[in-house]
């Protein structure tokens, strides 16, 4: 079997799995339990089991027996399960000992197999070896650790449907298309005494725009998968004592920062993880912007810069009770578009303390910032941004799966519509169709990125390595 393309490390420990190389690892999460899981794939697996179990085991059965170590002392008791390859998570050999759930027991197990010629396995090998043997595509080995890290029921359910096939499914649709599309183009070019002319008969540009239909739709389906699996990072962002902090404790649900009446009371960055009906939400305080003296307030400043350049949405806190001017507006603004960093980063301006100027609370548009009005301390107009923040960010809040996503997903779907949009223009300005056809392939090399039929140098070895051990 041909490996992805990939540096000469990544290819000598990839080819470690398909060299009769046999790994182990406790399966299950550290700590103690009921039962814990030592797992073992590889060509010394079903030798490796009949040492420590003293008898071979049947194919799918779950045997009841003792668990001895090299010397034939019996360490535990426990079931052996045993999935001969190809038919098994990893397409080799798998042995499954499910003992006693203490670490200290289930470290014995490793100990005995290591001695009888299995080794270690690395963070997410196993899962890397069910990709290799073509068990899973890439899109699947990452759903497995999105399925695991999930933290919400939404986050859950769209992984377990990348789990099973939804994501690379609609991928290799994709891709399908694509290279019809491009096998029509090439044919027209390479035998033109056919006659096809694919500009005037309207048939290329007609499937072009079909896919170029499909693949926004399958877009935004990724973004809603990724924006439920990863979350959105907003940083609260504002001078001292606009209410950055009570904001925090209000969408937190709980006083997780310190409150009071004393200028720069926060100084460094306090961070909460919540979610809204099923969306994750990484929320970030962040010191008071202003001039300061301060050494160690300087630093808090400094931090906030730092957090607002990874934000996905700045909530810019202004306090409206202080009667804030235009001006006091517009510099804060300002400041924070003219950071290079900051750009392209939308923002909300949040006019806090509303029960204190009497006005109701509400939610509007300036046309480059959301408002929203409310008080942070009162609860007031709470909800109002917590439905903007899902409309911004494109959440349905449908409790059904569809699939999960990753930003690198993401950006691989946008660089497969900028070539099709590449094509588009070359078909219908220039009627170049040899550079129609080249754009189409990069699409599908893009597509291909995804599901791992296309992969970029180390990043199997970037992806595998974000796994728990005895995955």
């Amino acid at each position: 079997m041909s490996l992805p393309s990939v540096s000469k490390p990544l290819a000598d420990h990839l080819n470690s799995a398909l060299d009769g190389d046999t790994i182990v690892a406790i399966a299950t999460a550290p700590g103690r339990g009921g039962v814990g899981i030592v797992r073992v794939s590889g060509a010394k697996a079903l030798y490796i089991c009949k040492q420590i179990c003293a008898f071979e085991p049947t194919p799918r059965h779950a045997h009841f027996c003792q668990f001895h170590n090299s010397d034939g002392v019996v360490l535990d008791s426990g079931i052996t399960l045993f999935f001969p390859a190809p038919n098994s998570f990893t397409g080799e050999n798998v042995v499954e000992l499910q003992a006693h759930g203490g670490p200290v027991v289930l470290d014995l197990l490793v100990k005995a197999c290591s001695l009888l010629g299995a080794r270690p396995a690395r963070a997410g090998e196993f899962s890397e070896r069910a990709y290799l043997n073509n068990k899973i595509d890439l899109a699947q080995a990452e759903a497995i650790a999105d399925l695991i890290a999930s933290t919400t029921e939404k986050a859950a359910l769209n992984a377990s449907q990348s789990l099973q096939g939804s994501f690379s499914r609609e991928i290799n649709t994709l891709i399908n298309v694509v290279t019809e599309l491009r096998i029509y183009v090439e044919a027209a070019i390479d035998f033109p005494e056919e006659e096809i002319d694919f500009i005037e008969d309207g048939k290329v540009l007609e499937k072009l725009l079909a896919i170029m239909a499909q693949l926004e739709r399958v877009q935004r389906e990724a973004r809603q998968g990724s924006l439920t699996q990863e979350g959105m990072k907003l940083v609260i962002a504002g001078k001292p004592n606009a209410g950055k902090s009570s904001l925090l404790n209000a969408l937190s649900g709980q006083e997780s920062a310190i409150v009071t009446a004393i200028e720069g009371t926060t100084r460094d960055t306090l961070r909460e993880h919540i979610q809204i009906d099923g969306m994750p939400l990484h929320i970030v305080d962040t010191a008071g912007l202003r001039d300061s003296n301060d050494e160690i307030e300087q630093e808090g400043i400094r931090r906030a810069w730092k957090e607002m350049e990874s934000a996905d949405r700045i909530l810019l806190v202004i306090d409206e009770s202080s009667t804030p001017t235009k001006a006091d507006e517009e510099t804060l603004v300002q400041s924070i578009k003219n950071n290079k960093f900051l750009a392209n980063t939308p923002v909300t301006l949040i006019y806090n303390k509303c029960d204190l100027s009497r006005r109701p609370p509400s939610l509007s548009s300036t046309g480059e910032a959301a408002i929203v009005s409310l008080s942070a301390k009162s609860g007031a107009g709470m909800e109002l941004l917590k439905d903007h923040l899902k409309t911004c960010m494109g959440y349905g809040g449908s409790t059904e799966g569809r699939f999960s996503a990753r930003r690198r997903h993401l950006h691989s779907l946008q660089q497969a519509y900028d070539y099709l949009q590449a094509g588009y223009g070359q078909l219908t300005e220039a009627g170049a169709g040899e550079l129609l056809a080249e754009d189409l392939r990069q699409c599908q090399n893009s597509l291909g990125e995804i599901t791992g039929a296309v992969s970029s140098d180390e990043l199997l070895g970037k992806i595998f390595s974000s796994f728990c051990i005895g995955k």
